[in-house]
């Protein structure tokens, strides 16, 4: 049959892909450091330091997570190959919808791992800590970045990734003014490294009376969650520590004690905030993780200029710097300004639709 003939053309112009993947991958050294860190947790002393051990079971996961996949790829290609065969033998047509179905889920995940393979820098594999920030705008830039928070809540939770809110104030009459969250995932950091600089919103305001076009900014930027100890020195006399009250969604889980903390890097000018916890000693320890984290990548810019590929270029919050726009009147379209993507669903972008975008810039970093 001629739809049979076609996906196997089809699938055939996967085999050579696949093979590069495999090397890509380097498929075959993962395998024999699952056995080797197998062999690793097999030992008696193995839980005798927790934290190594809990390194080892993670990379163990990671690793083992990657064959795993590779693997189901090539079953999904045998499974597709032993249909075709069964169709045209038996001269089935039956076959051809559970084929394209198969062959879907196979280009998908396809296209997955091959992203995996983009992954190469540092801390591609961290946690990310995304902070957003209102621009100009006023009330609408506030409810614009409202929305991209919940754009990047959607996006991670289609992965799967959990978020936790480190630091939130709300805008004076709408939306949120500034706010700091994690994203804990498998290469969170890799995926929304992607995402940071200006957003630019450009649509019929709701807060406008005439119902004029308007146009928002909102800035993210996005670190690394570095989870060692990190070799930095800080001292006392550097850092301005400040006690503030919570700000959130309010009703009974409103924080009623300035437990909140603001720690400023004076040499730097670097500032952090965390009020996530009720514990005062919490959220200063957890200020004092993402202070650490930012100062080492400052450090390491000065002495290699890295800090292009770990966070990307600071930019203005503001016209003429947006990395990305979307656009819902007068037409409807999403637009990343460095790789040239575009989306004309808007409303899916908004629901977490990031991934062509983010597979784009990975991309255009490989080439660029």
């Amino acid at each position: 049959m001629v739809e049979l003939d076609q996906f196997r053309l089809q699938l055939n112009e996967y085999r050579e892909p696949m093979q590069e993947l495999r090397e890509a991958l380097h498929l075959d050294e993962k395998k024999a450091e699952v056995k080797d860190l197998e062999k690793q947790m097999r030992a008696d002393d193995f839980w005798s330091d927790p934290n190594e051990a809990q390194k080892v079971m993670k990379t163990l996961k990671e690793k083992k997570d990657v064959v795993s996949s590779y693997h189901s790829l090539e079953l999904i290609m045998d499974d597709i190959d032993t249909m075709i065969e069964l169709g045209n033998e038996e001269n089935d047509a039956s076959v051809i919808s559970d084929i394209d179905e198969l062959m879907g889920e196979f280009i998908v995940s396809f296209e997955d791992l091959k992203t995996q393979t983009l992954f190469s820098g540092e801390y591609d594999n961290n946690n990310a800590i995304v902070t957003l920030h209102a621009g100009a705008g006023g009330t609408e830039s506030c409810d614009w970045t409202g929305m991209l928070y919940r754009m990047y809540s959607k996006w991670a939770e289609r992965h799967g990734f959990k978020t936790e809110v480190l630091d939130y104030l709300d805008g004076e009459e709408a939306g949120i003014k500034s706010i700091t969250f994690q994203v804990n995932g498998e290469h969170a950091f890799g995926y929304l490294q992607s995402e940071r600089g200006v957003h630019r919103l450009v649509r019929i305001s709701p807060f406008n009376a005439a119902g004029k076009r308007q146009t928002s900014f909102a800035s993210c930027d996005v670190m690394p969650d570095i989870e060692e100890d990190l070799s930095v020195e800080i001292a006392d006399e550097d850092i301005r520590i400040d006690t503030y009250r919570s700000s959130g969604a309010g009703g009974q889980h409103i924080n009623k004690t300035d437990s909140a903390i603001r720690i400023t890097h004076l040499p730097t000018g670097v500032v952090v905030q965390c009020q996530n916890e009720r514990s005062q000693h919490k959220n200063k320890d957890k200020a004092m993780q993402i202070l650490k984290a930012r100062l080492y990548l400052l450090k390491e810019q000065e002495n290699r200029e890295k800090l292009s590929d770990i966070r990307g270029e600071v930019t203005d919050n503001g016209w003429g710097n947006q990395i990305r726009s979307y656009v819902m009147q007068p037409y409807t379209m999403v637009k990343d300004h460095r790789t040239n993507e575009e989306i004309g669903n808007v409303q899916s972008v908004m629901d977490g639709n990031l991934d062509p975008f983010m597979n784009a810039y990975l991309r255009w970093v490989q080439t660029n």
